[in-house]
């Protein structure tokens, strides 16, 4: 169901854009987005290759700086912050799954899924446990003690995932989480991600594959850097569809 219209907003993008390059190399990789997520709704953001969908996600994380708009996290506009202050926001409130999972070779799953919650100074007993916790809810308990070089890349994808979802953080960016994946397997992580915003976190999700939109409360479509049309993920198909035809 979609998130109920008073719930407060985690995520809000304002007139989002982002220009790489200049004069007549200028790429618009994003165009005017607006977008707002709300506490309890997971939002699918799809869209044929290049139309933005990545960008997105780096700008709400704020992993990168917009040319003009503003990206807002819990009501904090994070283009005001130091580089410090916004480090800590992104340690706190965000939780970000990476298409390259971006693991550290030398620390263990529990270790690479515990390092940021230690970062934000959660003592190392309990972020030990909270991993551990997570990596039962994934069923990676016994690649705990594994490094990344001794897993699957489904099982490196998972463990990204379960570091994402760690803790008690407010907004969760996916880049294609499944994309590494068995079909049963993606559809446990969505059921976690689900799970996480049920209870009260935003979540948004890059994919290109209908069957896991469905998990989301709305489904964005992305085009040319531009928001094109959004639907209720039940809608999604004939939408798609209708993309498609274009």
């Amino acid at each position: 169901m979609p998130a109920p219209a008073a719930a407060p907003p985690v995520l809000e993008l304002r007139n989002l854009s982002r220009n790489h390059g200049t004069g007549i190399a200028e790429v618009h990789a994003l165009r005017g987005v607006d977008l707002t997520v709300r506490a309890g709704e997971l939002v699918a953001v799809m869209g044929p290759s290049g139309s933005g969908k990545s960008t997105l996600l780096t700008l709400a994380g704020g992993l990168d700086t917009a040319t003009t708009g503003q990206v807002i996290i819990e009501g904090q506009d994070i283009g005001a912050l130091s580089r410090k202050q916004l480090a800590a926001l992104r340690r706190r409130s965000v939780g970000y799954v990476f298409q390259d999972y971006n693991l550290i070779p030398a620390l263990t799953a529990a270790e690479n899924i515990a390092l940021p919650r230690e970062l934000d100074g959660v003592s190392v007993r309990k972020a030990r446990k909270e991993a551990g916790e997570v990596l039962a809810g994934m069923k990676l308990a016994d690649v705990a003690d594994r490094f990344p070089d001794e897993m699957s890349g489904g099982q490196q994808q998972r463990v990204a995932i379960a570091r994402a979802l760690v803790g008690d953080r407010r907004l969760v960016l996916a880049d294609e989480p499944t994309g590494a994946l068995d079909s049963e397997t993606g559809e446990t992580v969505l059921a976690l991600l689900r799970s996480r915003c049920d209870a009260g976190a935003a979540g948004v999700m890059v994919t290109h594959e209908p069957r896991y939109a469905a998990w989301a409360d709305r489904v964005v479509f992305l085009r040319d850097g531009s928001v094109v049309d959004q639907t209720l993920s039940s809608d999604a198909d004939s939408l798609l569809a209708a993309e498609d035809a274009k």
